[in-house]
């Protein structure tokens, strides 16, 4: 019988984990996705969308599907997420493997503004200024919404279905990867003055980290939460492919 494997996804490389998993018929994997994006793109082996209501509703699901390893590969901001994941697989004494991406690093010529949240993020932002790209995704764009004389270009993945909380505002609906050449384009083009965003890591968003450097632009980046007091997952690893190591390993012990 194959080892059933819950990945809390949303990420590329949840993505990218799901389709080695599939691959093996040692393993059965389903993904979980919270359901903020309209129309995500098709993942291997099974899907389900929609959050499970806290804790309490994740430990049934895994005594329900019996599962046998919990994957949380869920973005580096989804604090959360992180905490219900320790604590539901601990409470069914399943192993927790977390996949999450290094965060990336600062560079010669980065004009980085490291915060800790969006509110500090805001602070600084007119100080900065004038025409920012703001990437930091719809749900956190109220921290911006005071601030007068900055014109904002926001990236979307979907269309929003209420207005922005923003003075000055344009919306961009696209979905990465980005590369270097097409940011440098982009901030040229819209006389892109300041970068925000989150230290998301990976390769899928870092070239407007590139652009911004190329272009002695600054940039305000949010840092990574803390981990969860206690957090102390079976394992940790920055790649898809070392948490198929690791799941390999675990199938044949």
């Amino acid at each position: 019988m194959s080892l059933q494997i819950l990945i809390l996804g949303g990420t590329g490389d949840a993505a990218r984990l799901a389709a080695g998993i599939n691959a093996d018929p040692k393993f059965s994997v389903t993904t979980s996705l919270a359901g903020r994006t309209e129309n995500p793109k098709k993942l291997a082996g099974k899907v389900r969308i929609g959050g499970f209501g806290g804790i309490a509703g994740l430990v049934d699901y895994l005594r329900e599907k019996k599962i046998d390893v919990l994957v949380d590969a869920s973005h580096p901001f989804a604090a959360q997420i992180r905490r219900h994941a320790m604590a539901a697989a601990a409470k069914v004494k399943i192993p927790l493997l977390r996949l999450e991406r290094a965060a990336w690093a600062r560079m010669r010529g980065d004009r980085w503004h490291e915060v800790d949240d969006l509110a500090e993020a805001a602070k600084l932002t007119p100080k900065l200024g004038h025409r920012a790209f703001l990437t930091v995704g719809r749900t956190e764009l109220a921290s911006f919404s005071d601030i007068a004389g900055i014109h904002f270009l926001v990236r979307l993945v979907d269309p929003p279905s209420t207005p922005l909380p923003l003075a000055d505002f344009e919306i961009m609906l696209e979905r990465g990867p980005f590369d270097e050449t097409e940011e440098l384009q982009l901030m040229r083009v819209r006389h892109i003055d300041l970068v925000i965003a989150k230290n998301s890591g990976g390769d899928a968003t870092y070239g407007k980290i590139a652009a911004a450097r190329e272009l002695k632009i600054p940039v305000i980046l949010q840092r990574r939460p803390a981990l969860p007091s206690g957090y102390a997952p079976a394992a940790m690893v920055e790649t898809a492919e070392a948490a198929m190591e690791w799941l390999d390993r675990f199938a044949r012990d």
